[in-house]
């Protein structure tokens, strides 16, 4: 069977702005020596998967900014959504135009937007997905993150019974918890963080597909066929941004007869705010955490601080601030509000139009 790797490289990230825009958006941010995050996820891959076996699928708008991030991809693996209609759409689409191309092939699905590490643990992991799909047509593999604190700003997996195959039978998909349920989540040792990868055969989740949302099904087989033609383009245009918006654990992994975890023991970190930052990079003694050459901090504590160019930064007697610096834009915020940049971006659409967004 072909073993194909699919990296979702949808979504802007707004809750990183102002480096991160709807036109490069946080994938494509240059954060970590010098890489994007979707750079470090094709690297990942292609520690097992050759380049003509890896896709990537974003938004169309994005598509010549990541061919530039990744030149050993042809234009035929670049798959580009008219509109973002969450992962049910993305994975219903991606998985046809792999079974068009290779038909009967082990698909995996595989985030752009994480800091993994290390990269030898991941591999493994996923390798032991991709053989356990293989030989067992029926299962949706899920891969779950041990969880080493009880976080409430991520999704869970419930562990159940062994397969005997080094996975577990999926008892339950848990929303975000608050902290007491976290809490004991992370004491009871069999719930995993999700990590929004999967691994199973084409035709499997396109058939699940095919059940629960038959209008996407009917769409992304139909365009599939001739893709990437300019009539299945047109037609794709057409009709996906009418398709019911939705994410595949909802749409299908909370409901399918037979969904498998393996464990995957890395260090796993979901850049989806500012304050996601210093566990990546690490504080100083004062728990400050500054990304740049040019940023200096005197009497100060806990601030995230961010100056992605030539333009210096310097933060006398403040403590627990984010400050983040782009060339058009600059944001100053309390860490505790980070999760309000989201509203913030919302609020400068109304006001500015698309020019700081």
């Amino acid at each position: 069977m072909r073993e194909v790797g699919v990296i979702m490289a949808g979504g802007v990230g707004s809750r990183l702005w102002p480096l991160s825009r709807a036109g490069r958006p946080k994938q494509l941010l240059r954060l970590f020596g010098g890489k994007s995050l979707l750079q470090l996820a094709y690297e990942r891959l292609r520690e097992f998967l050759p380049a003509e076996a890896i896709l990537v699928i974003a938004a169309d708008r994005h598509l010549p900014a990541i061919a530039l991030e990744l030149p050993e991809l042809s234009p035929g693996n670049l798959i580009g959504e008219p509109e973002g209609r969450d992962t049910a759409n993305a994975v219903a689409l991606a998985a046809a135009v792999v079974e068009a191309r290779w038909p009967g092939a082990v698909m995996g699905v595989f985030t752009a937007d994480h800091v993994i590490a290390p990269v030898d643990k991941f591999v493994a992991a996923v390798r032991a997905g991709y053989t356990l799909a293989a030989k067992d047509s029926a299962a949706l593999v899920t891969f779950g993150i041990k969880a080493t604190e009880a976080l409430t700003g991520l999704g869970y997996v419930q562990r159940g019974e062994p397969t005997g195959s080094g996975a577990f039978v999926v008892k339950q998909f848990k929303e975000k918890p608050d902290a007491a349920t976290a809490a004991r989540y992370l004491a009871s040792g069999d719930y995993y963080w999700n990590s929004g990868m999967f691994v199973w055969q084409t035709a499997t989740i396109l058939e699940q597909i095919r059940v629960r949302l038959p209008e996407t099904y009917a769409a992304v087989t139909a365009v599939a066929k001739s893709w990437p033609g300019e009539a299945a383009l047109a037609t794709l245009g057409e009709v996906y941004p009418g398709l019911k918006k939705i994410s595949i654990d909802f749409a299908v992994m909370e409901h399918a007869p037979r969904v498998v975890v393996v464990e995957m023991d890395v260090t796993w970190h979901d850049l989806g705010a500012w304050t996601s930052l210093p566990a990546v990079r690490g504080k100083d003694e004062k728990g400050n955490t500054a990304a740049g050459e040019n940023v200096v901090l005197v009497d100060a504590a806990n601030n995230i601080v961010v100056s992605p160019d030539e333009h210096l930064i310097v933060a006398l007697g403040v403590h627990d601030l984010v400050v983040v610096r782009s060339a058009d834009a600059t944001l100053i915020c309390r860490a505790a509000d980070v999760q309000r940049i989201k509203d913030l971006v919302g609020a400068l659409e109304g006001r500015f139009g698309d020019r700081y967004s």
